[in-house]
């Protein structure tokens, strides 16, 4: 493999579902699993294959189902995210693997960390959400109106919120675009300075096309599991544990963050200032070299 090479790979679960995953970096560097946010699928942003190759890292991402290529799970949960990595893992012959969640990303690495301790090595949440029920936690507090909105739809008129969904998908795919001038509109400056990076509106504009690519059905899904019971607990983590967040974001506000480093044994957390949801992007090199290396983050602000 080419240090930019991304390979491509389908494999079938015992359920006979088909999930959809590429490869790409050091043929031979340590593997960590990235997990896409809400919507999102494996193609969006990461390192070049070259800066992956300097780093000796492996690094595979896949489609949730519903997403991409990977066939819909109805009815799935956050924790059934763990079976599905194990079986890529077992496909790639990897014994031992590092997670980490971006965004919507975030509760499926959790999920990963805490249903395989044996061969999750470490696991870190990028700009994550809470569960929930969170206890304590004002689980809307500080997002977007428009986040809260779908949210409020979702809890209490789910027909209405799958409607939106499917109309928001259909327009992204029809002006691929659209998608990412319609939440622009709702970003914090530090996140406009980012999105409006030419390579990243790109990254971004491609990720959700080929998110939609069958319908809506992975966005539906990870709201519903999202908006349900993970079917794991955070006490169960017992591998270290990162949460990195910007103080700025207004999608996932830091607030989520703060309250899964009280609830996950020895977790981490590094919140930093003047900065939002897609600073997740920036931060993502270093944070990989935390998860191989356990070199520590540049300090930041909490």
């Amino acid at each position: 493999m080419s240090q930019d090479r991304v390979s491509r790979h389908q494999i079938e679960t015992p359920d006979g579902r088909v999930l959809t995953f590429d490869v790409t970096g050091h043929p031979a560097g340590s593997p960590v699993f990235l997990l896409h946010g809400s919507p999102g699928s494996r193609i969006g942003p990461r390192p070049r294959g070259s800066v992956l190759y300097r780093l000796g890292i492996q690094l595979i991402s896949y489609d949730r189902p519903g997403y991409g290529g990977s066939t819909r799970h109805p009815k799935r949960s956050v924790a059934d995210a763990a079976q599905d990595i194990a079986a890529i893992a077992d496909s790639l012959g990897l014994d031992r693997f590092a997670v980490v969640g971006r965004s919507g990303g975030g509760p499926h690495a959790l999920a990963a960390a805490a249903r395989l301790p044996r061969r999750v090595s470490r696991t870190a949440v990028l700009v994550g959400i809470a569960p929930s029920d969170a206890e304590g936690l004002d689980w809307l507090n500080g997002m977007t109106d428009g986040n809260v909105r779908e949210y409020e739809t979702a809890d209490n008129d789910w027909p209405k919120h799958v409607e939106r969904l499917r109309l928001l998908a259909d327009r992204a795919r029809r002006d691929p675009e659209f998608m990412v001038d319609n939440i622009r509109r709702q970003m914090t400056a530090p996140d406009r300075q980012v999105v409006d990076d030419i390579a990243i509106r790109r990254l971004l504009t491609q990720t959700y096309v080929e998110a939609f690519a069958q319908g809506p059905f992975g966005w539906i899904d990870d709201v519903a599991a999202f908006r349900s019971a993970w079917g794991f607990r955070l006490g169960e983590i017992t591998v270290p544990v990162l949460l990195w967040h910007g103080a700025d974001d207004n999608f996932s506000p830091v607030s989520h963050a703060r309250w899964l480093a009280e609830q996950i044994p020895h977790a981490e957390i590094q919140v930093q200032a003047s900065t939002a949801h897609f600073g997740a992007v920036e931060v993502l090199p270093e944070v990989l070299h935390w998860l191989v290396a356990g070199r520590p983050l540049a300090a930041a602000r909490h």
